[in-house]
C-alpha cells in the first residue's frame, strides 16, 4: 500500500491559517473603509502603517539574498515602500512624514519582523507570502475600490501600492510563488514546518492588529 502524498507547503499554510486570514479581512475598519463609510484620511493612515511594515520587510531583504530557504522569495519585483511613499506623497503632501507614528499594532508587528531577520530567517517567509500573495490577491479588490471611492486615477496616485509594474502575469506569479513555498517545505525538517505555519498565523493576527488600532482611531460617528 503506497503513503499518501504529503500536503504542499503552500497548502498547509493557506489552510492552517484560514481563520486568522479571515479575521483579519473581516475587520471593522477594514470593512467600513471600503464601504465608503470612512473619508480618504482614513485611507491614508492605513498605507502610513504599512509603510513602517515594508520598511521593515523590506529594509534588510538584502541580507536573507543567500539564505538557503529565503533567498528565492527575494525579488524587488515585489518591494512596496517605494510605492508607498509615492502614494503618501498624493495622500498626505511634501510634509508626509510629518505626524506620521506607528501605531502600537504597527510597532508591535516591525519589532517582529526586525527580530526574525536577526534570529530565524525562515520564520521571516511567514510574513513575505502573507503580505505579498495578500497584495497580489484580496488588494487588487482593495484597489478597485478605493480608485472609485476616492477618484484616484486607474492605477495612479493613491494606489501605486497595490500595483505591480514588474509583474507581467499575476496568476502565474502567485503559482510559481506557491510552488516555492512547496520547495521550500521540503527543505524544511517536521519541528521548522510547524514554527513556520504557526508564524503564518501569527503574521494574520498582526495584520488584524493593525486594523484594531486603525477601527479606534477611526470610529465611525453615532
Amino acid at each position: 500500500m503506497t503513503s499518501p502524498e504529503p500536503t504542499p507547503f503552500s497548502t498547509v499554510l493557506r489552510t492552517a491559517s484560514a481563520a486568522e486570514h479571515e479575521a483579519a479581512e473581516s475587520s471593522s475598519f477594514m470593512g467600513h473603509l471600503l464601504n465608503g463609510r470612512l473619508g480618504v484620511e482614513a485611507y491614508a493612515e492605513l498605507s502610513g502603517q504599512l509603510w513602517f511594515v515594508y520598511r521593515a520587510l523590506e529594509g534588510r531583504a538584502a541580507e536573507l539574498a543567500e539564505h538557503p530557504v529565503i533567498g528565492p522569495f527575494i525579488d524587488p519585483a515585489l518591494f512596496r515602500t517605494a510605492a508607498l511613499e509615492a502614494d503618501l506623497l498624493h495622500l498626505r503632501g511634501a510634509d508626509w512624514q510629518d505626524g506620521l507614528t506607528a501605531s502600537p499594532a504597527t510597532a508591535a508587528y516591525v519589532a517582529r519582523l526586525e527580530q526574525l531577520i536577526d534570529t530565524w530567517p525562515a520564520g521571516y517567509l511567514a510574513h513575505h507570502y502573507t503580505r505579498y500573495l495578500g497584495d497580489l490577491s484580496g488588494g487588487q479588490i482593495i484597489r478597485g475600490i478605493a480608485e472609485k471611492t476616492w477618484g484616484f486615477e486607474k492605477k495612479g496616485a493613491g494606489v501605486y501600492f497595490y500595483v505591480f509594474e514588474r509583474v507581467e502575469n499575476p496568476a502565474s506569479f502567485k503559482r510559481d510563488y506557491r510552488a516555492k513555498l512547496d520547495t521550500a517545505g521540503e527543505a524544511l525538517d517536521e519541528v521548522e514546518r510547524r514554527r513556520v505555519t504557526e508564524e503564518t498565523k501569527r503574521a494574520f493576527t498582526l495584520n488584524g492588529a493593525i486594523f484594531a488600532d486603525l477601527d479606534l482611531r477611526y470610529p465611525l460617528s453615532a
